[in-house]
């Protein structure tokens, strides 16, 4: 299939239109503007996702909305099937946070339609612009030690972002897929053996010390009021503590993918890696 892509800003997006990628300018909260992106389209995925409230770009906006955009763009234009990014946690509880709450009503904006689909659930995505992992690789070289929140012991499951892609290639070309499937990485490690995966593989590891998790949220609460500015957010604190391990992983047993551990991909982007042996992934 030739790809064609949504770009709000078509001089920031040359690196696509160089790989052969079509740009069509438009965005999720323009519902003209997606007429010209779905026409003609075997396939929609739809990725948009944030992460931090900034202005009009809120979670109901994006999520909800700009979901419920793109799938009427979709529906309109005959595309035959709709392939859906959400995340790993998406719930309608009270208690969620307003992220996984809003990524729960998108699946349901595309779980209650008769356009078939698949919706994804990644964990945790490890790759080269994974902000929250090049923060705690550049802590590695400024600090002595490195701060883990409470004992470290919540749970992740990174998952490698050419796996993540490939899943969505699978979803899109595998017509007799339909459903809500979750992907993950290879193994479950706690927070504080992601903390220290980090710090070998950018080549300075360093001793971590045990911030208790009242201080933690009395730090993040305050800097909520630094919108989208601050450096962690209680939402984000809950998430993180909640954990992003999934026991239904379908990355290998639906789409027979053999994921990339999680040491093996920071290897391919951080700094100052020792070099490896005998590694034949492509």
């Amino acid at each position: 299939h030739a790809v064609r892509a949504l770009v709000r800003d078509p001089a920031r997006a040359r690196w696509l239109a160089a790989g052969g990628v079509e740009l069509v300018r438009g965005d999720v909260r323009d519902p003209p503007s997606l007429r010209p992106f779905a026409e003609g389209a075997d396939a929609a995925i739809h990725l948009v996702g944030i992460i931090v409230e900034r202005g009009r770009q809120t979670f109901a906006a994006v999520h909800v909305a700009g979901t419920g955009a793109v799938h009427a763009a979709a529906q309109a234009a005959g595309v035959r099937r709709f392939v859906h990014m959400s995340a790993v946690g998406a719930r309608p509880e009270a208690k969620a946070t307003p992220y996984h709450r809003t990524k729960w009503q998108a699946e349901e904006l595309v779980r209650d339609s008769v356009l078939p689909y698949v919706i994804l659930r990644p964990s945790l995505i490890n790759g080269p612009e994974n902000a929250p992992i090049r923060t705690l690789a550049r802590l590695h070289y400024a600090l002595p030690v490195i701060p883990v929140f409470g004992d470290g012991r919540f749970p992740t499951q990174p998952v490698w972002i050419d796996d993540v892609a490939l899943a969505f290639a699978l979803a899109a070309e595998r017509v007799e897929l339909t459903g809500t499937f979750e992907l993950g990485g290879p193994e479950v490690l706690t927070y504080q053996q992601f903390v220290l995966a980090i710090g070998r593989a950018a080549g300075r590891s360093r001793p971590l010390v045990h911030v208790p998790l009242p201080v933690v949220r009395a730090a993040a609460a305050v800097f909520d009021r630094l919108g989208a500015a601050a450096p962690l957010t209680s939402d984000q604190l809950q998430m993180l503590v909640e954990g992003s391990a999934t026991p239904e992983n379908a990355i290998e047993r639906v789409f027979g993918i053999e994921p990339l551990s999680f040491e093996e991909g920071l290897r391919r982007f951080l700094p100052f890696s020792p070099p490896r042996k005998n590694q034949t992934r492509g």
